[in-house]
């Protein structure tokens, strides 16, 4: 019998299923690939949306919290001190929205063929990951022109992406899955974002929370992502106990969201 046959069986799917994910690796990267075309081919727009987005966040934020509300910024140009916490920020709010929605977006493929439906959740995070690339060079730039020279902590950089991936990850299978038989959740997404866009450190640094509640405020994954990345490239001081509470949340939120997905990814093509 030919190895490259799939055979589908009561249960075989079960046994195999993170294997399938390796399985179905051409098909991630062609969803993947189809999602960057959408946004970038023939259009200047995709590019400039990943520019202008965090950028003018960035200015309202300086101007309200830097210069009205004089929040302190440790010394580092108050600038780089928000776009380094939008860089994280718009990576998790991009990732969230469009594994929220991958689902219903892709709902002709759920009813035709089987392949491990958390491709489609994964592959709408590349995306937001090339937004964040091109992000990051604005940030490059903002870092030459402020004189500003990141130490040797910036080699930890990977460590929080993959955490912020996690985190949305981890809440966008959860929602996907409720967006199949509950189609409402879709309308919790843009609260979540700007919600949490405020309750985040964000425009403002966590050293201003009392120490006292930074743990119970790290229960935001988020908190520990941006504190990271504050760390990683600004040399920030990082609450390691508050920033280990955090990376705990997200790991949780990431294993909820898979069990959670897995457990009902079954009805999904009949409730589309």
């Amino acid at each position: 019998m030919d190895d490259n046959v799939l055979i589908i069986e009561a249960g075989r799917t079960e046994k195999q299923y993170f294997r399938d994910l390796w399985r179905y690796r051409e098909l991630f990267v062609f969803l993947a690939w189809r999602d960057i075309l959408v946004r970038y081919k023939q259009t200047v727009f995709g590019v400039l949306w990943a520019i202008v987005r965090p950028l003018m966040t960035m200015v309202v934020f300086t101007i309200v919290f830097g210069k009205i509300a004089k929040m302190p910024s440790g010394g580092v140009p108050y600038p780089i001190l928000v776009f380094t916490a939008m860089l994280p920020w718009q990576f998790f709010a991009s990732s969230f929205s469009e594994s929220s929605n991958s689902l219903i977006g892709n709902s002709n493929l759920l009813t035709k063929i089987y392949f491990p439906r958390m491709i489609m959740p994964a592959s709408s995070i590349v995306v937001a990951f090339v937004d964040f690339l091109v992000a990051f060079v604005v940030l490059a730039g903002l870092m030459v022109y402020y004189g500003f020279t990141p130490g040797w902590t910036v080699l930890t950089l990977p460590v929080f992406i993959l955490l912020a991936f996690m985190t949305a990850m981890g809440a966008g299978l959860f929602i996907a899955a409720l967006n199949v038989k509950f189609r409402d959740f879709k309308h919790l997404v843009p609260f979540v974002v700007q919600f949490g866009l405020y309750i985040s450190p964000v425009g403002f640094s966590t050293q201003i929370v009392p120490e006292k509640w930074q743990i119970l405020y790290s229960l935001n994954p988020m908190v520990g992502v941006i504190d990271g990345f504050r760390w990683a490239i600004l040399g920030q001081p990082l609450n390691v106990a508050a920033f280990f509470f955090s990376m705990a949340v997200a790991i949780g939120l990431m294993i909820l969201g898979i069990w959670f997905f897995r457990m009902t990814e079954k009805t999904f093509a009949d409730d589309i």
